[in-house]
């Protein structure tokens, strides 16, 4: 497991099983949660500790944890005993999953009878993910899109907006950073919303891999007008963040942004 769990962790899970990885663990447990590990031939978790002011601590498993289809039961048990022991070291209140399958919830309560499940109050990650085949030729995608789509795409090129991308590594991206920090507070205010502290944006952009996350920006007129977030893992590209600002949101600038990070995750393969 150790050195295919990449494989391991795409063939047996959902689109955002990046959040399963390791090297998600290790940008959470560089924000200051506590992180920890248990997996067997056909089981895999990755475990983060959260705290909650009056409710105390609690283990969450981001999307997780990922369950082979033909694990057998004994190893199943194993797993999740493994799992609640740990809990109770580490006086966790209670453990909160992301279980990609109704089969795997009907094992856990088929197998695991005395442990009570209960539907969370509110989702921790997105209900709903939209997967798009990007192997399709570039002008097929172009023609599945709507009109509308294609008409904003077009727009933004001919009112000159400019895509760049960059790294961690690269130039301009200490400039580029500050300005999706403050595009995304722009954003927030605008829709009313709540996003991270901006310590937890540039712990994700230093910690995790160059080579697994790039920050797309759009500029217009010499002016940083949207950014996006894009995490690269084995063969999927994962919209993570993005933000645009109040001004010149005619030019359509954010439609553009997502066709450029398609069309270079299409380059990657």
């Amino acid at each position: 497991m150790k050195n295919d769990f990449k494989n391991f962790i795409q063939k047996n899970s959902l689109n955002e099983y990046f959040l399963q990885s390791n090297e998600w663990k290790s940008f959470q447990k560089e924000t200051g949660k506590k992180t920890f590990h248990i997996s067997t031939n056909s089981f895999w978790a990755n475990i983060v500790e959260h705290k909650l002011p009056l409710a105390g601590n609690y283990f969450y498993l981001p999307r997780g944890p990922i369950i082979k289809e033909k694990i057998q039961k004994a190893e199943f048990q194993e797993a999740f005993q493994k799992i609640i022991d740990l809990a109770k070291e580490n006086k966790a209140g209670w453990v909160r999953m992301d279980l990609s399958s109704k089969k795997d919830l009907e094992h856990t309560r088929a197998w695991m009878p005395k442990i009570q499940i209960t539907k969370a109050p509110h989702n921790m990650q997105p209900k709903q993910i939209l997967a798009l085949d990007i192997a399709k030729p570039v002008e097929q995608l172009l023609a599945e899109m709507k009109a509308k789509t294609r008409y904003n795409i077009k727009l933004a090129k001919k009112r000159n907006v400019q895509i760049h991308s960059v790294t961690f590594s690269q130039d301009k991206n200490q400039l580029y950073f500050k300005e999706f920090l403050r595009l995304t507070q722009v954003m927030a205010k605008r829709q009313k919303i709540i996003v991270h502290p901006a310590t937890y944006y540039e712990k994700m952009w230093k910690t995790i891999p160059e080579n697994m996350i790039k920050l797309y920006v759009a500029e217009y007129k010499n002016k940083i007008i949207a950014t996006n977030l894009i995490i690269f893992y084995n063969e999927v590209a994962i919209y993570l963040h993005g933000a645009s600002d109040n001004q010149c949101r005619n030019v359509m600038a954010s439609y553009l942004l997502q066709w450029q990070a398609l069309l270079d995750a299409k380059e990657k393969g």
